[in-house]
């Protein structure tokens, strides 16, 4: 079978395509970045999976500068809404399943039980209104799809939370952290296994198609995060300060509180999910030198 998977260049791009390579190849996978398909082209998707025909198509492709996204909106729309919304079209005239990737912030944070997939969504900031946006085109477009929410992404690649939190407790001696926003973080990792076992289990069929949340299990806040990392990384050196969101202003608005029920993705398709402290270790040793 083969895979059209876009946003190559990303966090999750990136996971997919070092996993990909490890495994049997009895799948065709293509990785594109921007430079090899513009998928906010309208006819330049249609025309790339209406050549390529593949049997699944995995949009990792995310505007995901949360502030930036606030003054430039009209950006973040083109990425995260019509994109998806044209990945969709194309992969409904060509017979395929659309796996897209989604977020924690489509919820207001005003819960303090964990979000299922039915839980109302309201977002706060324009990241969040154009992912849910993105989410909806694909609904209307009557296409196979399989959308996962997820959270708090980070990995050894790019810009994240992690590799900022090495960075500054490397750098400074004292440090303030938020510690009235609770969610989870989640080791890319983690997700691009999911996915790839979706594909090559054949797990996609009508009857498990619609919307699932994944991030690695547990809850912390981003202090407690930031704690975790200096800790593990032996950058005892930083003095961590807990404060408070509104003693931090940022142009955008973020959920007090966003963590993802897990239990329709554990029940579908029966897999395991481990604690984010565990993955964040295993992330952390992978990149060490």
């Amino acid at each position: 079978m083969r895979i059209l998977v876009t946003g190559a260049d990303g966090q999750l791009g990136r996971e997919l395509q070092r996993l990909a390579a490890r495994r049997a190849p009895h799948n065709d996978y293509l990785f594109t970045g921007a430079a090899q398909l513009d998928i906010t082209d309208r006819e330049a998707v249609r025309r790339a999976v209406g050549e390529l025909r593949p049997g699944v198509v995995v949009n990792c492709a995310a505007y995901t500068d949360v502030e930036r996204a606030e003054t430039d909106p009209d950006a973040a729309d083109r990425v995260n809404r019509l994109a998806p919304g044209y990945l969709a079209e194309a992969a409904e005239a060509a017979g395929a399943l659309l796996i897209h990737i989604s977020t924690d912030y489509v919820f207001d944070g005003r819960s303090c039980r964990p979000y299922d997939e039915t839980a109302p969504t309201a977002p706060l900031n324009v990241y969040g209104r154009t992912k849910l946006a993105g989410e909806r085109a694909i609904l209307d477009s009557g296409c196979r799809h399989l959308i996962l929410r997820t959270a708090w992404l980070y990995s050894e690649h790019g810009r994240n939370f992690l590799k900022t939190m090495l960075r500054l407790t490397a750098e400074r001696e004292r440090l303030q952290v938020v510690c009235d926003q609770t969610g989870t973080p989640t080791w890319a990792a983690d997700l691009a296994r999911t996915v790839l076992d979706r594909i090559e289990r054949g797990d996609c069929r009508d009857a498990a198609e619609g919307i699932y949340h994944f991030s690695d299990e547990g809850a912390c806040s981003w202090y407690d995060f930031a704690v975790e990392i200096a800790a593990a990384a032996g950058h005892d050196r930083c003095r961590i300060a807990p404060c408070r969101t509104e003693e931090f202003p940022t142009a955008a608005r973020r959920p007090a509180y966003s963590v993802l029920d897990k239990t329709k993705i554990r029940s579908a398709f029966g897999i395991e999910i481990p604690h984010w402290r565990q993955s964040m270790l295993e992330c952390l040793k992978r990149m060490k030198p």
